[in-house]
């Protein structure tokens, strides 16, 4: 860390114990990335307020390169297990954990990025199903049940987005969902 660990306690006397806790949970953050710029981290001992027992807040705040800044805040005020400042820090740094984690993942690519559907023209329609003609020139079986929305508004050439499982039918592919896209094209005469 190129800025030493910063630890506040607010509300409450420093407890060597916690602050050890905290610099054990950040060195676990810094095996995971190496590279974070500082760390702070804020504990916070609210007054008692009526029924309910002092529940502690726990704020992490880690500096990224880039001027990136993750920021947990685990302030629960109905979980009553923060009454223990060790199972509110133990929570804090988890989703810490999982904060950072996703920032790597994120930085390295590893996020899936799901692609849309394909598209394809409604070719023909019949009392419960019909045909669609993908991108590629294929015929795509669907059924009534697969059109998301109302199957009775489909027409010949519209647009639609395809789900298509291949091998579930011998007579070829056949769409699970059909999905409108709003956009009609018109049949070449």
């Amino acid at each position: 860390m190129q800025t030493p660990l910063q630890i506040t306690f607010h509300g409450m006397d420093p407890s060597p114990a916690l602050e050890a806790r905290i610099r054990e949970r950040t060195d676990r953050l810094e095996r995971y990335f190496d590279r974070i710029v500082s760390c702070r981290v804020i504990v916070e001992a609210p007054h008692r307020h009526g029924h309910q027992g002092k529940l502690y807040r726990i704020k992490v705040l880690i500096g990224l390169p880039g001027g990136v800044d993750l920021e947990v805040d685990r302030n629960r005020p109905k979980d009553h297990a923060h009454e223990d400042p060790y199972v509110a820090l133990r929570d804090a740094f988890d989703a810490a954990d999982r904060r950072l984690q996703d920032h790597v993942r994120r930085q390295r690519g590893d996020i899936k990025h799901h692609e849309a559907p394909p598209l394809a023209h409604v070719a023909r329609l019949f009392e419960d199903h019909g045909f669609a003609v993908d991108g590629d020139g294929n015929e795509v079986y669907f059924h009534r049940n697969a059109v998301v929305g109302s199957f009775e508004k489909l027409t010949a050439g519209d647009e639609v987005r395809l789900v298509v499982a291949h091998g579930e039918s011998a007579a070829g592919p056949q769409a699970t969902t059909v999905e409108p896209t709003g956009r009609h094209r018109q049949a070449a005469g």
